[in-house]
């Protein structure tokens, strides 16, 4: 039965809920009040109210009114504010609702775990078929052109190494770990990112010798494995603080000789490899430049050659409806990304290359946890992230970030794979 809670009495009320101080310079659009008629407040605060009815969470109003089936908690703190934010901007008003401070959790990750499980059900099936109309198209600026990949793949990954290395363990590994059991503790997370890349690397066919062509960098450690092994590695990348601190490792490990990293775009490698490692590199592409990243890799392989490929992965039919769409992921953590489809990924291998799926494997339940761990390290570390420069709003942005892509992941919603792609022999 839906849960209704009577309002309260004067003297229980909760204090009054102060804003975030917010720095309107650099989130112009979180601190702008947002500006919604009547007719829309009144309209999204009735369709958020029915949806949050049926719900498995509790929805606290400031007035003391409580919507939802049980389940964790969210306190929202102005619904006046929370209302036009998500009548006027949509999803993306929900996350600026949570940077300025506008509504609460004590448990973000359950709270966004069932929206998650219920995405397809949050927007009633008239509205939806209106999709077009209401929901934010994807700026030409962000396409994945050589240009705008370079730019998108700047606004993430060149924001701080410090940054980064506050959160991730020493292998500085940004990506799915992959764990010998559940629930996972810090101390094993650097064995987990080791298994994850040895299990890469081995698809790969990985050994001494192979000439490896690996397309993003990262932070350098599978480069650095696949050296170990003596291998030949040409590794790729468009961010230039990854690659600094890459080539750095790359030098005080000893491997210069067998180790290139270029600060170069996918489309034009050149040579042919043995093997081709690409890492939740694929999410930065973008549907339109899908046939063109498969045909590189296809192009780079030589006959007999190996790929392995990590990709986190949606259902179809989600990534259909919403591929056009623009996100707050979008506008403040990947710009121009976009998650695929098993079926989108295998479609283009067969339409697009030489090359065939040989072989697949997801363990989302592995990402859940490796996101838990950055999340908490982030969290604890907070103070060391504020040294850094990065204020208060920001910090609100990434662990709403971290804990939404944890919440895809627990929710089912999101999974991730490991693909190895293979490439017949030429004929004699």
């Amino acid at each position: 039965m839906t849960q209704v809670e009577p309002r309260p009495a004067a003297r229980h009320r909760a204090p009054h809920h102060r804003p975030l101080p917010v720095d309107a310079e650099r989130w112009p659009d979180v601190a702008a009040a947002p500006r919604a008629s009547w007719p829309v407040r009144a309209l999204t605060a009735s369709v958020l109210r029915r949806t949050l009815r049926r719900l498995p969470l509790r929805a606290r109003f400031a007035d003391g009114t409580v919507l939802g089936q049980g389940g964790p908690l969210m306190e929202i703190h102005d619904p006046e504010v929370f209302h036009a934010r998500i009548g006027t901007h949509g999803l993306i008003g929900f996350g600026e609702s949570y940077m300025a401070g506008e509504w609460d959790t004590p448990d973000l990750v359950g709270v966004l775990t069932v929206l998650a499980a219920h995405a397809a059900d949050l927007v009633p099936i008239p509205l939806q078929r209106l999709r077009g109309v209401w929901a934010q198209r994807k700026p030409d600026a962000q396409r994945n052109t050589p240009h705008g990949s370079r730019t998108n793949i700047s606004h993430h990954y060149d924001l701080s190494n410090d940054l980064f290395a506050l959160f991730l363990d020493e292998s500085l590994s940004y990506s799915s770990a992959v764990f010998r059991g559940f629930p996972a503790d810090w101390p094993l997370l650097p064995a987990a990112q080791h298994r994850k890349i040895d299990r890469l690397l081995d698809l790969a066919g990985v050994r001494e010798g192979t000439r490896l062509l690996e397309i993003g960098t990262g932070w350098g450690e599978l480069a650095l494995r696949a050296a170990a092994r003596g291998a030949h590695v040409t590794s790729l990348t468009l961010s230039r603080e990854q690659r600094a601190l890459a080539l750095e490792r790359v030098r005080e490990a000893g491997y210069a000789d067998r180790v290139s990293i270029e600060l170069c775009d996918y489309r034009e490698a050149r040579g042919t490899y043995d093997a081709v490692v690409s890492v939740e590199m694929i999410e930065a592409v973008g549907a339109e430049f899908w046939p063109v990243y498969f045909q590189t890799l296809d192009e780079r392989l030589a006959p007999g050659g190996r790929v392995a490929l990590q990709a986190i992965t949606m259902p179809h039919e989600r990534m259909l409806a919403s591929r056009n769409t623009y996100t707050w992921i979008h506008k403040y953590v990947f710009p121009g990304g976009l998650i695929p489809s098993t079926q989108a990924v295998e479609q283009t291998v067969r339409e697009y290359t030489g090359m065939e799926v040989a072989a697949r494997e997801g363990f989302g339940a592995h990402y859940a946890e490796t996101l838990r761990l950055w999340r908490e390290r982030f969290t604890d570390r907070s103070d060391d992230v504020a040294a850094l420069g990065f204020d208060e709003t920001f910090r609100r942005l990434w662990t709403f970030y971290l804990a939404y892509s944890e919440a895809g992941f627990r929710s089912g919603y999101l999974d991730v794979q490991q693909y190895l792609l293979t490439k017949e022999r030429a004929a004699r």
